[in-house]
């Protein structure tokens, strides 16, 4: 079978519904080099929105796709015709919306932006927690040894994935030692925490009442590299990216194509499939929209108000670091992982 290689976290069968002809999308990239850098290009939608080996996972000493192609298996092919269906305004099964759900849990959780913000979280929260479990577990084992008592050991789904090494030091003559543990914060995890998430945390987001919504007539919706908006509101001009799946009044939302929007407010019931959103809203929905985008925004058409939406960063040094580090990115992340099997990681 074919290795998937590319990864494409923008899925194609999601953003040819913004083709601006068949196979085309136009994109506004946020981090140019140069100020004469073209404001809208039209590229190829197979050409767009991937990165190599963003999801490969190295299982035994080999790399596999297992991950890519169960994403597509379990979120992406499930939801094509949904998608079909929710953008021509036919009508919708539960199965359907089901489908459409999982999609944008997906998406939102499999993107370069997800990444970096998760790498972040897990930098300075993993140490602790594997400390943490590791006193535990001694704790544990100390109890057991005492009571002579069995020890049933936890069932951490897909613990297999995690990139991990527990290993003992015992000095020579001595009856006690030390229990330390080594985890990779890269690649391996996150995947891990992807898969935690869209089997166990994203069911919530179906206890949800979701919705699909209209811009007015004479405007349209656009898409980006980070497509899943998780907002809190607060008041005009107050808000901030950082709702989640289940928190109260958390407005969460997926464009579909230039004219449906896929929406939800947490413990609210939204307006009827179909409703036209006020323009003021609509307005700043395409501001949010846009701002929330990491490097890329999509669309059918070069929109004229985005570069004022989302300035574009020129910044060329950066431009050439983030290169050198994507390109860097699989080589580095399959040696960590190889490095800590080969002294008797997990």
């Amino acid at each position: 079978m074919t290795f998937h290689r590319d990864n494409h976290y923008v899925p194609r069968l999601y953003l040819k519904r913004f083709a601006a002809s068949p196979g085309y999308v136009f994109a506004y990239r946020i981090l140019v080099a140069r100020p004469r850098d073209q404001v809208w290009a039209r590229c190829s939608i197979k050409g767009v929105a991937y990165h190599a080996h963003l999801y490969t996972r190295i299982a035994s000493g080999v790399q596999t796709d297992e991950v890519e192609k169960w994403l597509d298996r379990e979120f992406e092919a499930p939801a094509e015709e949904a998608l079909r269906k929710a953008t021509a305004d036919m009508r919708l099964t539960q199965a359907d919306w089901h489908n459409l759900v999982r999609f944008l849990a997906a998406q939102d959780v499999r993107t370069p932006a997800r990444l970096a913000e998760d790498l972040q979280r897990m930098r300075e929260t993993v140490p602790s927690t594997l400390q943490d479990s590791l006193d535990e577990s001694v704790r544990k084992l100390e109890s057991a040894k005492r009571s002579g008592d069995a020890i049933v050991p936890a069932n951490v789904a897909d613990s297999e994935h995690i990139p991990l090494r527990v290993r003992t030091e015992i000095e020579p003559g001595q009856e006690f030692g030390k229990v330390k543990g080594e985890v990779i914060v890269g690649r391996g995890l996150w995947l891990w925490s992807i898969r935690h998430l869209l089997t166990r945390t994203a069911s919530i987001l179906h206890d949800h009442r979701w919705s699909i919504l209209r811009p007015p007539e004479d405007t349209c919706w656009f898409t980006s590299d980070d497509p899943v908006v998780r907002l809190n509101y607060y008041r005009d001009g107050k808000y901030d990216f950082k709702g989640g799946w289940g928190n109260l009044g958390t407005e969460i939302f997926l464009p579909l194509d230039p004219r449906h929007l896929l929406y939800t407010k947490v413990g609210e019931r939204p307006p009827f499939r179909g409703s036209v959103m006020p323009r003021a809203t609509a307005e700043m929905t395409r501001r949010i929209i846009a701002e929330h985008a990491h490097r890329f925004i999509f669309a059918a058409s070069a929109e004229a108000d985005v570069p004022k939406l989302h300035p574009r960063t020129v910044d060329a040094d950066l431009l050439r670091h983030e290169n050198e580090q994507w390109h860097r990115w699989h080589e580095e992340q399959t040696a960590a992982e190889r490095e800590l099997m080969d002294r008797g990681g997990a």
